[in-house]
């Protein structure tokens, strides 16, 4: 694809088509780099970004219940606890 550069204030920039920066994940900031001759434009990714939809997801098809109980037994950890010693 080729595109211009054009005057953006006393800098230059290039205009990205939506379409290519919803198929790169790209919403409001981006990681520049430098490799030789070539500039890579690469999305910020946030912390946990996605987690929402997938735990609706997860709920959705009956995928979130407990792995582990949510009260401990008390007797086990006390025998794991001497057996550290």
């Amino acid at each position: 694809m080729e595109i211009d550069i054009i005057r953006i204030g006393n800098s230059k920039g290039i205009r990205l088509p939506q379409a290519i920066l919803k198929q790169c994940g790209i919403e409001s900031k981006v990681q520049l780099e430098i490799k030789g001759n070539c500039i890579i434009i690469k999305p910020i990714k946030t912390p946990r970004q996605g987690w929402a939809e997938a735990f609706k997801l997860m709920h959705k098809d009956g995928d979130d219940y407990l792995l582990i109980p949510e009260e401990i037994d008390k007797e086990a950890l006390e025998d794991w606890d001497e057996s550290q010693h």
